[in-house]
């Protein structure tokens, strides 16, 4: 398979180097320094592009991959607000399109923990619930996609709970989520239930990045040849819960 990196920071050569080991090859790399290189995408062979860059340029880099007709894999989180017109490119244009909070394996699995937990505490009022998350210094956005996509996925099972928020708060309607920045920290993520009785608590630490790029390459073998909207769910449990 070839593929394009379109971000070619730590994760980009993090990807690079799975995806190599997986026997696929990388036709291109984009960094700031050769951006322009993404209007000259028919000089390339690209089967999937994988991209990881920051929220000001996913939009665009995406965009313009799908007007090749690129089904692009994309791991940038923060911009979720233009998702939406992503998806609708996807169908205009006929290619396919996955976006993920997290591609690590582990967390997907943890995703799924998440939410089962979340659904067996849903009747115990007395428990509060807090998310912590810790990432590196030069992580751009806070809170990180994964702990909102881990706050949605309790929304969704609890309705006593309504909204997220980052920082501490008094409203027992909203999850707050604490964000810590430090290095050298890959990823740590815990969601906590806490009574006057004990704590429950689960937790996900990710020791470097070489789970989130095997998931990414898993995830462009995965939409290579297909057309539509996907997930990680769809690629590791073809879009059924693990519970």
């Amino acid at each position: 398979m070839n593929i394009a990196l379109i971000g070619y920071g730590k994760m980009g050569k993090a990807i690079e180097q799975i995806a190599l080991q997986q026997g696929h090859h990388i036709v291109l790399k984009i960094n700031s320094n050769n951006a322009d290189q993404l209007d000259h995408l028919d000089k390339y062979a690209i089967d999937v592009a994988i991209e990881f860059t920051n929220p000001s340029s996913a939009k665009e880099n995406v965009m313009r991959c799908l007007k090749k007709q690129i089904p692009v894999v994309c791991g940038t989180t923060g911009w979720k607000e233009h998702i939406g017109s992503v998806e609708l490119a996807t169908a205009q244009y006929n290619t396919a399109f996955l976006i993920a909070s997290n591609f690590s394996i582990g967390v997907n699995l943890f995703f799924e923990l998440n939410s089962y937990l979340a659904n067996l505490m849903q009747n115990h009022t007395d428990y509060t619930i807090q998310i912590k998350e810790t990432h590196h210094t030069e992580k751009k956005d806070a809170p990180s996609g994964t702990a909102i996509s881990l706050a949605e996925q309790i929304i969704a099972q609890n309705e006593s709970k309504k909204h997220w928020h980052l920082g501490a708060t008094n409203d027992n309607t909203i999850i707050p989520i604490e964000a810590i920045r430090q290095d050298p920290a890959p990823g740590t993520h815990e969601i906590t239930y806490s009574s006057s009785i004990d704590d429950i608590s689960i937790k996900h630490t990710a020791h470097n990045r070489n789970g989130f790029a095997l998931g990414a390459v898993l995830a462009a073998e995965f939409i290579q040849n297909k057309k539509g909207i996907f997930t990680m769910k769809d690629v590791l449990f073809k879009n059924n819960s693990l519970f």
